[in-house]
């Protein structure tokens, strides 16, 4: 029986043995690389962290400095101040440009969009707007209708319905700027495109969706026009 037990740890040993062989030679053959990628992991994870620390974060403080004064001017209705600037303080074109890839810069194509259609200068209005997102579904819904609005003067037609109705579904927790997307899809449809089916359809789910809007009350109106009556 203690011969059978020896032998049996002596088996034990062994097998670790070999184990632990064979371990010293995975690690010989991919130690090293385990450890370079290891090393690469922890330098990016530190140069990430350096970034957000010591280049994003003043970047963006840069910014929300640099683009109070185009904001005042905006406020004011000081169109080309806030758009070009005043000679010593930027305008919306340069802190876009200078500081992409931050809130504020990001914010600054928004307005720069807004500051353009106000000039009736849509084409580079679409360029600015469609440079623009956001997580805030409001001003998103609100970029989506000026993006109509630009294309509509641009006399394209499809592409401003497009972004009327992208509007008019992106937030319907706003009745007032969802029924006023849905309203100006609806008459563009009628009265621009000659799309009959179209206006029917955006000027009836104005009136189901929104009926205490003021564009939902005249919906019955634009409807009668397209010879349906008697919408419940």
């Amino acid at each position: 029986m203690a011969d059978n037990i020896n032998q049996q740890a002596g088996n034990e040993t062994l097998e670790q043995n070999e184990a632990v062989e064979k371990a010293k030679q995975v690690w010989n053959k991919s130690g090293k690389n385990i450890s370079l990628f290891l090393g690469v992991v922890v330098v990016a994870v530190g140069g990430f962290f350096a970034y957000k620390h010591f280049v994003k974060g003043p970047k963006e403080a840069e910014a929300a400095d640099k683009i109070y004064k185009a904001e005042q001017y905006y406020e004011m209705d000081s169109i080309n101040l806030a758009l070009n600037g005043d000679g010593v303080n930027p305008g919306f074109i340069k802190v876009a440009d200078n500081y992409s890839g931050t809130v504020k810069g990001n914010l600054a194509n928004f307005y720069a969009g807004s500051c353009y259609i106000k000039l009736n200068q849509n084409d580079k209005a679409v360029q600015y707007l469609k440079e623009f997102s956001t997580d805030s579904k409001q001003i998103q819904q609100r970029a989506y209708l000026l993006l109509g609005d630009a294309y509509g003067d641009l006399g394209k037609g499809a592409e401003a319905l497009d972004y009327y109705k992208k509007a008019a579904h992106h937030f319907e927790a706003d009745p007032q700027q969802s029924s006023d997307a849905l309203f100006r899809g609806a008459f563009l449809a009628q009265h621009v495109l000659n799309n009959k089916d179209e206006a029917i359809t955006l000027f009836k789910e104005l009136k189901e969706k929104y009926p205490r809007t003021q564009q939902g009350f005249e919906a019955d109106k634009y409807l009668a026009q397209l010879g349906v009556y008697n919408i419940n």
